[in-house]
């Protein structure tokens, strides 16, 4: 059995778990929930000792969540398991992957940005947080005007990926610090409903986490 390394706080690990439960392979992989800032196991496996992190039935890591997400696409097609959530070629496939990587650069400009805030405000640069608020509500901006591309009937790589990152950013900021129109909003809880989404909710970690789950 495949193995998973994740953290609840991570979107990266959530985009890969959701598109694990889209393509029906979740019984395929063990899910291990560990802390990547002091588990060392996982630097066993990926020296940036980062999630999420699969490792392949046969020890081979295969680590950055793009990377994870076209690996597991493939191996349901060529199973027979699933169509794919990757179109596989035209201008259906690169918009997959367009909406995937504005949707991880807004994960990671929330991400830094909410690190920031956490740090005192004598060691915080005021010039970066700016720039990732404004990257991060760009990006919201692009969602609401690319929405017909979205569609939630055929919903696709990009479709997944923008979704954990609107979620993300109101897990970070439940202040609703930056403004997701009411269209967006819509447009998520049309969605919000899949089992892979209910079933890999964001949450901070508790000591009664179990360490491995199958």
């Amino acid at each position: 059995m495949m193995q998973l390394y994740y953290s609840p706080t991570s979107p990266f690990s959530r985009k890969v778990r959701v598109v694990l439960r889209e393509l029906g392979l979740e019984k395929q992989v063990s899910e291990i929930l560990i802390d990547p800032w002091t588990d060392a196991a996982l630097r066993e496996h990926n020296p940036l000792a980062k999630v999420p992190t699969l490792i392949l039935e046969d020890g081979m890591a295969v680590f950055e969540s793009a990377v994870i997400c076209d690996y597991l696409d493939q191996l349901a097609r060529s199973t027979g398991q699933s169509d794919g959530v990757i179109p596989q070629d035209g201008i259906d496939r690169l918009n997959a992957l367009k909406w995937q990587g504005l949707a991880d650069g807004m994960m990671t400009a929330t991400g830094r940005l909410f690190a920031d805030s956490k740090r005192a405000e004598n060691d915080r640069s005021d010039f970066v947080m700016d720039r990732q608020a404004t990257a991060v509500q760009s990006a919201i901006d692009a969602i609401l005007e690319g929405l017909p591309q979205l569609r939630t009937e055929e919903p696709n790589l990009g479709t997944w990926s923008v979704l954990v990152g609107l979620y993300y950013i109101d897990f970070r900021w439940p202040d609703r610090r930056f403004d997701i129109p009411v269209r967006v909003r819509d447009w998520m809880a049309i969605m919000s409903e899949r089992e892979s989404l209910t079933e890999t909710v964001f949450h901070l970690p508790h000591d009664n986490d179990q360490k491995s789950i199958a």
